[in-house]
């Protein structure tokens, strides 16, 4: 495969080298030609020093032949446009941009772009362990609009339903395990101390789900 990286900053650099690892043809733009000096020593992709924007800088880079681009700078709007070209002049068949600053992240969906924004996953994170546990996450989607949690059920929550314990249309039980076997369940399931649920939640539901485990008594 071979993937264009827009940008040699610390992303870049990490995003680079992993990918050279795993045997992949690497170019990386940058318009500082001391940025490439971030790269490790072994790094042997091709590093192309100009602005991203620039035709001939994007055809030495090998755009017109790349499977992927990568556009990771710190400026959401040159990450933006860059894409943009990759993909409609282009026709690059897998697109990805970094989200540097969330208040720019509308500017991104807006040209249809698959995102990372790290700051708003990041912050989003930090203030799930900053939380008592009671629910661990194990799997984001997305920008952490939708993470699936596990769940060890309290004994406070022992014989109520599935129903009780989920928000409607902000939680959904995905798997219910019991004594080492896993069921499908359905929200009329009865719960057992120490059954582990799986569950899909936004960050609204997973809040109102810590709200009822702390008053089980609670509909």
């Amino acid at each position: 495969m071979h993937v264009i990286i827009v940008g040699c900053g610390r992303v870049g650099t990490e995003l680079a080298y992993r990918l050279f690892q795993k045997g992949h043809q690497v170019a990386v733009i940058d318009q500082v030609a001391a940025a490439f000096s971030n790269l490790s020593a072994d790094f042997r992709g091709h590093t192309v020093q100009g602005e991203a924007l620039a035709t001939d800088v994007l055809r030495r880079a090998g755009i017109e032949q790349a499977d992927g681009l990568a556009a990771v700078t710190n400026s959401d709007s040159l990450n933006a446009v860059v894409a943009h070209v990759a993909r409609t002049v282009y026709h690059v068949p897998q697109v990805v941009v970094r989200n540097y600053h969330p208040r720019w992240r509308a500017l991104h969906e807006a040209f249809g772009l698959q995102v990372v924004s790290s700051t708003s996953w990041g912050a989003q994170r930090i203030e799930e362990l900053l939380y008592p546990t009671v629910a661990r996450s194990v799997l984001s989607a997305g920008n952490g609009e939708v993470e699936i949690y596990e769940l060890i059920v309290p004994e406070a929550w022992h014989g109520r339903s599935l129903q009780d314990l989920l928000p409607a249309g902000e939680c959904l039980a995905v798997a219910l395990s019991r004594v080492g076997k896993a069921i499908l369940p359905s929200s009329e399931d009865r719960l057992e101390a120490g059954d582990i649920v799986h569950l899909s939640a936004t960050m609204a539901g997973i809040d109102t789900l810590r709200e009822r485990l702390q008053t089980p008594q609670g509909s």
